[in-house]
């Protein structure tokens, strides 16, 4: 079936390139009986379409010059670790690299065991550069943080639009869970090496940059008050940085890798909220 489908496209591609040409004229199409190459013959050109035990492969052959690869789908080809599915600890250092906050900033403090970071990479896109075992790797994803704060408080805007703590709204209630949850879609461009040019890739060691955008943000508390639980889920901006950029690097054996991502970008954007720069470290699976 997928040779067929790749003999149509092939067929309808370069009939509509030749088209222009007086001698463009389709003069043969074959199979090979006895091998697993169809041959696509023109006046001037050949396509193959070679079916092996590693993959399909598509060729291009013209006066007797040697051929081109074009495409294939080779099992052995160069294929990153981006695309796939990560969990982890999420939280976030100040400017002096410390976990603690200080006393103007210590309605941020997270109880970092409830503090999650998750990713799924869906899109992905592989450059091989040597051997199908070194290359670069960009893809597209989504990031979700949520960071559970450590006191009975929320955060809100104050009347100058800079984000301070909400102890005074929650003060009489017995405060069971509070958390500040984001969504940013994400970008990334890897290098990325390979132990092994197998599909399972051996030992991967991957770094680079990434970039992202952030979709939504919301608050949500939840609380008893006189014996009856209630959930107060706020969306808002938060002044949160609507783009940002860091640094992430993974390493692992197959498709199960440890991963880290560091933002250069803080948290909330410049003098409207704690000058904090998110960080996550957890384990990821990679699809490929």
């Amino acid at each position: 079936m997928k040779t067929n489908v790749l003999i149509a496209i092939l067929f309808l591609f370069t009939l509509s390139a030749f088209a222009q040409e007086s001698d463009s004229t389709l003069t043969e199409m074959k199979n090979e009986l006895n091998s697993d190459t169809t041959n696509i013959r023109f006046k001037r050109k050949t396509v193959k379409i070679i079916e092996e035990d590693e993959g399909t492969k598509i060729l291009v052959q013209k006066n007797g010059d040697c051929r081109h690869t074009i495409w294939s789908d080779d099992e052995n080809r160069f294929k990153g670790s981006w695309s796939g599915f990560s969990v982890g600890m999420s939280n976030y250092l100040d400017k002096d690299f410390s976990l603690s906050r200080n006393a103007d900033n210590e309605f941020m403090d997270l109880n970092t065991g409830k503090s999650w970071n998750m990713n799924l990479n869906f899109a992905q896109y592989s450059i091989n550069l040597i051997n199908n075992k070194f290359g670069i790797v960009t893809g597209l994803g989504l990031e979700w943080n949520y960071y559970r704060f450590d006191n009975n408080n929320t955060i809100q805007k104050n009347t100058e639009g800079v984000i301070v703590t909400d102890e005074i709204t929650y003060l009489d209630v017995n405060v069971e869970k509070s958390k500040l949850s984001t969504t940013y879609a994400t970008v990334p461009i890897l290098l990325e090496w390979h132990s092994s040019a197998s599909q399972n890739k051996g030992v991967v060691i991957s770094a680079g940059v990434v970039g992202a955008v952030k979709l939504g943000s919301n608050t949500k508390i939840v609380y008893k008050e006189e014996g009856d639980e209630n959930k107060d889920k706020k969306r808002d901006d938060y002044n949160l940085s609507p783009l940002k950029y860091g640094l992430t690097a993974r390493i692992g054996v197959g498709d199960w890798l440890i991963y880290g991502n560091y933002y250069l970008t803080s948290l909330f954007e410049k003098d409207k909220g704690p000058e904090l720069y998110p960080f996550s470290i957890g384990i990821a699976l990679s699809f490929e």
